[in-house]
């Protein structure tokens, strides 16, 4: 217990270095900027057919992407630029605790402020089509059209029947918060990882490294490149549903009850065996990782 309270203090002393930084405040910005591009789309759609919204379609049409989601997690690039978190402050919890204690509390740091950063693009997307929405758990007419009509395709909202079909607005929102949280969270655990084992450029490389495979290992890619008939393109859909942590993370490349692509319990139980790897992985190489403090603030 009394450890776990030192990881929590060690956390807390890093969201302090939040105040007034720069960094932390450029990213934020930039989130809010992402969210309203990606909104804009959506909210200009309904203006011009003069239909509502309800609260969180922004968010379910923008971050239903494979795209979008790979954006936004490449700003956690930049609020994580810090990583390892070294500071001031180390060297004080360092004598007072241990490795293992500082290192677990910078990975309480890491799942907060993700879920933080994804709370606040949540939170961005229903601000910026607030004056056209309602709160009750029903799509809307703007949905409908969307999804049901050749719309969608025409100004690239990913509004599919079987989403609208198969869920409701909150609850396709919650599944969508939580693949983009366990994609986010295996990305920055993979970076803290390797900013532990080999240093800060092979932290920020295997985030590249990582983005890019998702990137690449998509149906559309494959097919492209491959030249694939219609039946090797399902088969090619289904594999990299399942290889590919990105697919994972996409709301539509899931199994619906009538194809064999992931559900969506598998996918956030892959996540969750691939984070506890990301915090084993940390608690392993924070026993040979050599702290150096020069340049911290004294």
């Amino acid at each position: 217990m009394r450890a776990m309270k030192q990881s929590f203090a060690v956390a807390g002393y890093n969201f302090r270095q939040w105040h007034k930084n720069p960094r932390i405040i450029v990213t934020f910005a930039l989130a809010f900027i992402l969210c309203f591009l990606l909104s804009d789309k959506a909210v200009r759609f309904a203006e011009e057919h003069n239909t509502s919204m309800q609260a969180v379609e922004a968010f379910i049409w923008s971050f239903g992407d494979s795209n979008s989601i790979l954006l936004s997690s490449m700003l956690l690039i930049l609020l994580f630029a810090d990583m390892p978190f070294l500071s001031s402050g180390t060297p004080f919890y360092l004598v007072r605790t241990s490795r293992r204690v500082w290192v677990t509390g910078q990975v309480i740091y890491t799942i907060a402020a993700t879920m933080i950063y994804l709370l606040f693009i949540l939170l961005s997307t229903a601000l910026v089509c607030a004056k056209q929405t309602y709160i009750a758990n029903m799509w809307s007419p703007t949905a409908a059209i969307l999804g049901y009509t050749s719309a969608g395709k025409r100004v690239a909202i990913p509004a599919l029947v079987k989403t609208l079909e198969m869920s409701w607005p909150y609850q396709c929102m919650v599944s969508i918060f939580f693949l983009m949280l366990g994609y986010a969270l295996v990305l920055v655990l993979i970076m803290l990882f390797f900013n532990l084992w080999k240093g800060q450029a092979a932290g920020v490389v295997s985030v590249f490294v990582f983005s890019v495979y998702g990137f690449l290992l998509r149906p559309d890619t494959i097919q492209t490149i491959f030249n694939l008939p219609d039946e090797a393109y399902y088969k090619a859909n289904v594999a990299i549903g399942w290889l590919s942590p990105l697919n994972q993370a996409t709301y539509h490349m899931h199994n619906f009850g009538y194809d064999l692509l992931p559900r969506l319990w598998q996918s956030y139980l892959i996540f969750a065996v691939l984070i506890a790897m990301g915090c084993a992985g940390a608690l392993w190489a924070i026993k040979n990782y050599n702290f150096n403090f020069t340049g911290t603030e004294g």
